[in-house]
């Protein structure tokens, strides 16, 4: 199973459209700041949607947070924004870990990231539109699901 992970598309569509092509997602999550475009999003994605609701997802009805299992682990979902995740990812993996998750993905900085903080694996893919790393790429993540259940994350840039 594929699984691809974007956050802070902001409404604009032009960079997940591509990815989408590319990758050929099974499942897409999305961490937030989608605004109201999650029809067209799911509608161009042709899979399942998990999406938590971001800092700018105004009038939306979306969830702050989601648990979700892959393969045989537990994902904790969120923006981050709720979390601090601009001044630091303890607060983070304490939530992550209070949900009983080995990991998290979360968005909000714009800033791809993978660390493991006290035994919880965070993972921001980045935005996907409005990316503000050094080079300025869109980025994202792709996790692929092995047989065993075992999770392998790869960032990628368009």
């Amino acid at each position: 199973m594929r699984v691809l992970i974007v956050s802070d598309s902001h409404g604009r569509h032009e960079n997940l459209r591509e990815v989408i092509r590319r990758v050929r997602p099974d499942r897409l999550i999305h961490c937030g700041d989608i605004l109201t475009c999650q029809p067209q999003v799911q509608a161009m994605s042709d899979c399942p949607l998990d999406v938590v609701r971001g800092n700018n997802d105004f009038g939306t009805d979306l969830p702050n947070d989601l648990v979700l299992s892959l393969g045989r682990h537990r994902l904790y979902v969120t923006h981050g924004h709720h979390e601090h995740v601009s001044w630091g990812l303890e607060d983070l993996a304490i939530v992550a870990a209070a949900h009983k998750c080995d990991y998290a993905v979360f968005g909000h900085t714009h800033y791809p990231t993978m660390e493991c903080v006290n035994g919880v694996t965070l993972i921001n893919p980045g935005s996907i539109s409005l990316p503000r790393q050094p080079g300025r790429k869109p980025s994202f993540i792709v996790c692929d699901i092995d047989k065993n259940g075992d999770l392998h994350f790869a960032q990628n840039y368009l």
